[in-house]
């Protein structure tokens, strides 16, 4: 690999580690204050719901916008829906979801 697609490497995995350790390390500074966690601040407790939209909105637009692949995204995504309703877990929902999106952009793409 070249020294540029190292250095790229090196600088992604700094940033994953410091968006990681700062916001912990922060909140393990305030938790051990007087204040405790009365003092967190209110859009703390908002990100993770909003990072989780944002992930939740980049993934249920397709890569290549057509018919077949808004179809299959919504058809996925009410499978996902269905099994989460039913199981009330995180893993089983996605992985039908994925299956059935994969099988409805194979299938049609055989036809």
């Amino acid at each position: 690999m070249s020294s540029a697609l190292w250095l790229a490497v090196v600088i992604s995995a700094l940033g994953t580690l410091l968006i990681r350790v700062v916001p912990f390390l922060w909140m393990q500074r305030r938790l051990n204050s007087e204040a405790g966690i009365n003092n967190m601040p209110q859009w703390l407790s908002i990100l993770g719901p909003l990072m989780i939209a944002a992930v939740l909105g980049v993934s249920i637009v397709p890569v290549s916008p057509s018919a077949v692949s808004w179809i299959a995204t919504a058809i996925g995504l009410s499978v996902t829906l269905w099994v989460w309703s039913r199981l009330r877990s995180l893993g089983w929902p996605v992985a039908a979801g994925v299956a059935v999106f994969g099988i409805v952009e194979v299938g049609v793409a055989l036809m």
